[in-house]
């Protein structure tokens, strides 16, 4: 197993973005059961920040391009600060736990984005190494 790690270079990186999700997708569980937030925010936040893909499709791209109009938002939903800023606000301003779910659901989707590995988009739509 290590040998295999040490072959692809960001295959610790992977595990450990694999570990957090795990851990994002307990919090997640333990703040959902805790709170009766309903079934929306951890749908609508954990699905959401794909949503950037649709805006990033269209014809006359090469396969796994992301049209270049799409990459800002599409980096903008998939880097770890944008949820941890929602969440920080979440919790500093008293804010229902709702925004606090979705911020976790949020966070799981990029550690999950991470783990399987997809990242940050250059500014031509393709995946960054």
């Amino acid at each position: 197993m290590e040998a295999a790690l040490a072959r692809h270079p960001h295959a610790y990186r992977r595990r450990a973005y694999g570990l957090l999700a795990v851990a994002l997708l307990g919090l997640v569980v333990l703040e959902y059961a805790r709170h009766t937030v309903g079934w929306w925010p951890p749908v609508v936040f954990g699905a959401g920040p794909d949503l950037a893909l649709l805006l990033g499709a269209g014809s006359g791209l090469a396969r796994g391009q992301l049209h270049p109009r799409a990459v800002t938002l599409y980096n903008f939903l998939h880097r770890f600060w944008s949820p941890l800023a929602l969440g920080v606000v979440a919790v500093a301003a008293g804010l229902s736990p709702v925004w606090t779910v979705g911020a976790l659901a949020w966070a799981l989707h990029v550690a999950i984005d991470r783990a399987v590995g997809y990242g940050l988009r250059t500014p031509d739509g393709f995946q960054r190494r």
